[in-house]
C-alpha cells in the first residue's frame, strides 16, 4: 500500500518556489539572448514566389465551388499544367533543403545558434538540479494517478512504496521544463512562447522544401470535384423567402 508523506514547508520555501522561479527567470533570460543572436536575412525572391503561389492555390481549392465550372478548369489549367504550370516541378529540379542548408553558411550558424541556446542552458540547470535538489519530495499532485505515471513524476526516488501523486524535485524540473509556455505566452507574448518541444523538433529540420509543398498542392487541385454552388443559393434564398411570406 503506497504511504502517505507529509511534507515540510521548508521544502516548498527553498526548493519547491526557488526551482521555479529560476526556470521562469532562465527561459525569459534565454528568450532576450537569442533575440539578439538572431540574425535577420533577406528573403529570397524564388522562396517568396513559391510561397505565394502555394497560397493561391489554397485559395482556389478553397473557394472552387463559387466561380464557374470554365473558370475553375482555366485557373487549374494554369496551375498544374504539365509543361509550364506555375505548381509543375520538373524531375531533378527539386531544391534539396539539407544541401542549401549546407550551402548557406548563415543558415548553418542560425541554427546552431538556436540549438546552444537551448542545450547549454538546460544542461547548466539540470547539473545545478540534480546536485543541489537531488532525493528531494518537492509537491503532491492533489488527485490520483495510475502507476504509469511513476516514472514521470517520481524521477530520482526509487521507492515503490511512495503514492504516484507526489513528484520529486527532478520531476517538477522537467515539468517546469516542458510546461511554462503558456506563461511566457503571458509574459512575453504568443509569437515569443516557444517551448523546448518545438526547439527540440526544430533540431532536426533543415529548411523548407518547396518542391514537396507545390507537388501536394499540385495533387490536391488535380483531385478537387468542382460543384458550382451559386444555384443553391438561388433555391435556398427563394426557400427563404416563401418561409418569411407565409
Amino acid at each position: 500500500m503506497a504511504e502517505d508523506l507529509v511534507l515540510d514547508t521548508a521544502i516548498r520555501d527553498w526548493v519547491l518556489i526557488p526551482l521555479s522561479v529560476v526556470m521562469v527567470l532562465i527561459g525569459i533570460l534565454r528568450y532576450f539572448v537569442s533575440k539578439l543572436m538572431r540574425s535577420s536575412p533577406s528573403p529570397d525572391a524564388k522562396i517568396v514566389k513559391e510561397g505565394q503561389v502555394i497560397i493561391r492555390a489554397r485559395n482556389l481549392k478553397a473557394g472552387a465551388n463559387f466561380i464557374p465550372l470554365r473558370s475553375f478548369r482555366t485557373r487549374r489549367l494554369y496551375f498544374s499544367n504539365e509543361e509550364n504550370g506555375l505548381l509543375h516541378v520538373p524531375k531533378g529540379q527539386g531544391t534539396n533543403p539539407q544541401a542549401q542548408m549546407f550551402s548557406d553558411p548563415n543558415m548553418a550558424m542560425d541554427m546552431m545558434k538556436k540549438n546552444l541556446s537551448m542545450i547549454i542552458p538546460q544542461t547548466l540547470t539540470f547539473a545545478w538540479v540534480n546536485f543541489f535538489f537531488s532525493g528531494f519530495v518537492a509537491a503532491k499532485i492533489p488527485f490520483p494517478l495510475t502507476q504509469r505515471f511513476r516514472s514521470m513524476l517520481q524521477n530520482g526516488i526509487d521507492l515503490s512504496t511512495v503514492d504516484v501523486s507526489y513528484v520529486s524535485s527532478r520531476s517538477w524540473y522537467f515539468l517546469n521544463l516542458f510546461g511554462l509556455r503558456g506563461l511566457f505566452s503571458l509574459i512575453l507574448g504568443d509569437e515569443n512562447a516557444i517551448d523546448d518541444t518545438q526547439r527540440m523538433m526544430q533540431m532536426g529540420g533543415f529548411g523548407f522544401d518547396a518542391s514537396k509543398s507545390l507537388g501536394a498542392e499540385k495533387d490536391g487541385l488535380d483531385i478537387i470535384q468542382h460543384d458550382w454552388a451559386l444555384p443553391r443559393f438561388e433555391q435556398r434564398a427563394e426557400s427563404v423567402l416563401r418561409k418569411l411570406v407565409k
